[in-house]
Order: structure tokens, then C-alpha cells, then sequence
């Protein structure tokens, strides 16, 4: 499997209940993120958390210097756990992440996080396009309903359809129980 990092990403207040983008169970993903977590920071493996932080306010939510931009206390960093600030779904493009698993020797990354549709999405192919290996915990992941063609899809069913395509090329799909070999 080569040297394996955690990568937890944009588990932010704005996705919870009260904020500004609400998805479809968050507290459920960051309590399997928190067992993930647990299990990585016991055996010393690298975590890095990514925050987005939109610059522009009319993106109307993880905006910088607001509250909702904030990682969410449940998973929040321990002293010396990396944090990445990025502006964009690919948690690689034009941040350091890229530079920072080199540094450490890293080639698999456990992605964990928020939206999945999205940011979860683009940095797992972003990460597998540079050669990285993949496991996404699915169940420590994110998202919500889509509206499509005037049809709601529901969360759950965007869920499921992001990780199928994930795992038909991107990455190993394991839920936090698999993962964590109960």
C-alpha cells in the first residue's frame, strides 16, 4: 500500500445543521471521520485537514472570517496536524498539498470528507491523476440532494452514484468499519 496519509476535507460548521450550505447527515460522516482519525493518529500516521475558504462573499457560504468557514470541533486538528486552505474543489490546485505528501513520502491517501459530490470527488481523481493510490470511507463522507434537469436526486442516491464512479477507476471504497478491520 506504500506510506498512507489521512486527508480530511472541508469538514467545515457551514455543512452542519444552523449552516450556510446544510447537507444530509454531516454529523454521521464526522463521527466515522473521528473513528478514522483515532485509528491514524494512534499509529502515527500523517493527517492533513483542507479547509476551503472562499475569498469572494457572494459564494454565500465557507467564506473567509466567518464562523461557518471554521473545521468543525468534532474533528478538529491536534497540534502539529497539517491544515491546507485551498479556494477551489481540487484540493491540489494551487495549494501546497501536493508539495507536502512528497516532503513526507506519502503514495496512498484515506480521503475522508465534505461535499462529496465535489471537493471529495475532485481530489480523489486529482490525487489518482498524480499518481497517488486511493481509499475513500464512503460512510465518512458527505453530501446532499441535487436538482437535475428539474428532478431532485436525493443525497443518498448522489452518495452512492459518486462512489460507484470513484470506484471504478479513482479509488478503493471501504466503509469505516471495513477500514478499520472490525
Amino acid at each position: 500500500m506504500g506510506k498512507q496519509a489521512l486527508l480530511i476535507i472541508d469538514v467545515q460548521n457551514d455543512y452542519f445543521s444552523g449552516g450556510k450550505m446544510e447537507l444530509v447527515n454531516p454529523e454521521s460522516a464526522a463521527g466515522n471521520i473521528s473513528r478514522v482519525l483515532k485509528k491514524s493518529r494512534k499509529e502515527d500516521v500523517p493527517v492533513i485537514y483542507i479547509q476551503h475558504m472562499a475569498t469572494d462573499p457572494s459564494a454565500g457560504f465557507l467564506v473567509a472570517n466567518t464562523p461557518g468557514v471554521e473545521i468543525h470541533w468534532s474533528i478538529a486538528p491536534a497540534a502539529g496536524e497539517k491544515v491546507i486552505v485551498k479556494q477551489y474543489p481540487n484540493s491540489f490546485r494551487e495549494t501546497t498539498l501536493e508539495e507536502y505528501l512528497q516532503g513526507l513520502g506519502i503514495t496512498h491517501l484515506v480521503i475522508t470528507g465534505m461535499m462529496t459530490h465535489v471537493c471529495v470527488a475532485a481530489t480523489t481523481r486529482a490525487a489518482k491523476d498524480l499518481g497517488y493510490s486511493c481509499t475513500v470511507i464512503s460512510d465518512a463522507c458527505a453530501t446532499r440532494a441535487l436538482d437535475v434537469e428539474g428532478e431532485q436526486i436525493a443525497a443518498s442516491l448522489v452518495q452512492k452514484t459518486f462512489m460507484g464512479a470513484l470506484a471504478f477507476y479513482y479509488a478503493d471504497i471501504r466503509t469505516t468499519e471495513e477500514f478499520l478491520g472490525h
